[in-house]
């Protein structure tokens, strides 16, 4: 069987994400996902509105054009998790292929959402759902297996190609997290598994962030436990706190509510992707918030903040969108002094997040910071742990598997060369079975 990687997106930023295996006549897609930097250099851009040929010149969306010139039918479209540089795209992309979304239970659902606010394409691919551990039959010699890993997102796979060649590993965005506080650790039994089976393990393709760096990712169960200890710490004061992270990260906002109740605070959160993400994961049971406010929508924000400020801010502990400073969301409103909840001299501002490497987001992120410092507020950044591996743990994912090949994926050239530089350590070289694509290149691994 001849099987071939195409790097689709992802190859030469970090978002976009969007790979293509090629197994004979047979092609499946792994992620589809956004660029969010390169939309924010425009502004007032509206994607929902917007042609996908636009979204490609803008550098928004991966270039699938190039799926044009593999020869093969695409049997199914495969997610990782939801994070949108995973699914973003699939509202102007999966369009064009007769082929059904296959994702966890909680992916599915963020996929559900973000199609429905399309407003250019239509958008009718079966969403099918599967559950880590399950297996999935692409044609008679090839199927699909979901393996469980960590991220900062529930619901996150790495899903493992098995073909008479060996197995293709898609092992972008996870963390080998032993307690996590939400979900099952990584499955590293059945990795290693894998790694050991007959046909052995054709091609690994793995993120390169950190891939450069020594050390570990510590576990979720750390975050939580630097949150613990520094909202504690604010047992005692009379004023504002407020809390920001990634609305996606289930996990830490869960810490985050048990810690504001634990000193005496009513938490609620306030933000359209707050309210998205954890109203989707209290109704699949995920996750529990009992007497937890999710306001989404402008008015409802308003309302609870004039409440909050009415009944008095020592009452609640806001957690609100703008970790990176985007200009729209709640934390970079109230730095602007645009919300009815009034930053004043001392109040606490906790971010649990650190800025997702751009200039763009480093700017904002600045500039947000800078804003709430001058109305006399406290800034604590990066309370905060990786939902991605640390060199050490690259090392041990190449142990366990022993893959014959790698194509480093998810990151810029530069940092993907740090990548192979770590392999070639292991006895890889480059060009021989250690491989430095970019966007629209192909390598075939069999034939």
């Amino acid at each position: 069987m001849e099987i071939e990687i195409t790097a689709v997106g992802g190859y030469e930023e970090v978002g976009k994400q969007m790979t293509a295996v090629r197994l004979g006549e047979d092609v499946i897609i792994f992620d589809m996902g956004i660029d969010l930097s390169k939309i924010l250099l425009h502004e007032n851009v509206e994607t929902e509105s917007m042609h996908s040929l636009d979204l490609i010149e803008m550098g928004g969306i991966p270039d699938d054009r190039i799926m044009s010139d593999i020869e093969g039918d695409v049997k199914a479209i495969i997610p990782t998790h939801g994070h949108l540089d995973h699914i973003g795209a699939i509202p102007k992309l999966a369009h064009r292929y007769d082929a059904p979304i296959v994702a966890t239970p909680f992916t599915a659902e963020l996929v559900k959402k973000q199609v429905q606010g399309e407003k250019k394409f239509g958008f009718d691919n079966p969403i099918r759902k599967m559950e880590a551990g399950e297996v999935i039959q692409i044609n008679s010699k090839v199927t699909v297996e979901f393996v469980n890993v960590q991220h900062s997102i529930p619901g996150a796979i790495a899903p493992v190609v098995h073909t008479p060649e060996g197995a293709v590993v898609y092992g972008l965005d996870m963390k080998i997290d032993h307690t996590p506080v939400i979900g099952d650790p990584i499955d590293v039994d059945r990795l290693k598994e894998i790694g050991r089976e007959d046909e052995g393990v054709l091609a690994l393709i793995p993120e390169a962030l950190n891939a450069g760096e020594d050390g570990r990712t510590p576990s979720e169960k750390v975050a939580k436990e630097m949150l613990r200890d520094l909202l504690h710490s604010f047992e005692d004061y009379d004023g504002g706190i407020v809390a920001t992270t990634f609305a996606s990260h289930i996990a830490r906002i869960k810490s985050l509510l048990q810690f504001a109740q634990e000193i005496d605070r009513r938490p609620i959160l306030l933000g359209r992707s707050m309210e998205k993400y954890s109203g989707i994961a209290e109704r699949m049971d995920l996750v529990e918030f009992p007497d937890v406010g999710m306001y989404g929508h402008r008015r409802s924000i308003e309302r609870a903040m004039k409440r909050v400020m009415d009944e008095g801010k020592e009452k609640y502990l806001p957690i609100v969108t703008g970790h990176q400073g985007e200009p729209r969301a709640m934390l970079t409103r109230m730095a602007r002094d645009d919300t009815p909840y009034e930053i004043e001299q001392g109040d606490k501002i906790v971010y649990s997040a650190r800025i997702i490497p751009s200039p763009i987001n480093e700017g904002q992120r600045h500039q947000a910071e800078k804003l709430l410092r001058m109305q006399g507020a406290r800034v604590y950044p990066d309370i905060h742990v990786s939902g991605h591996m640390g060199g050490d743990e690259h090392y041990d994912l190449l142990d366990w598997l022993q893959p014959e090949q790698v194509v480093p994926a998810h990151q810029t050239a530069s940092v993907r060369s740090e990548y192979i530089d770590m392999a070639e350590e292991l006895d890889y070289k480059m060009g021989r079975d250690a491989h430095l694509l970019r966007n629209g290149d192909s390598v075939t691994l069999t034939e």
